[in-house]
């Protein structure tokens, strides 16, 4: 079982405007990759879809990419 990206690195605040840490959780097409994937813990999980939807509505990341 991996351990969670955000737990191991002390990080309580997920910010939507470092989109560089957030593209790490997408996959090719854009799609925010499940926790089984990733191996983060589901309360991080929660708060990354939240900070990529966010991001998204303001631009910063995309909705699809082809």
């Amino acid at each position: 079982m991996k351990q969670c990206y955000f737990c191991t690195n002390n990080m309580n605040y997920l910010d939507y405007k470092n989109v560089e840490m957030l593209k790490r959780f997408l996959n090719p097409h854009a799609r925010i990759m499940g926790h089984n994937r990733t191996g983060i813990c589901s309360r991080h999980q929660r708060k990354l879809a939240m900070s990529v939807k966010h991001a998204r509505f303001l631009g910063l990341l995309p909705y699809i990419a082809r």
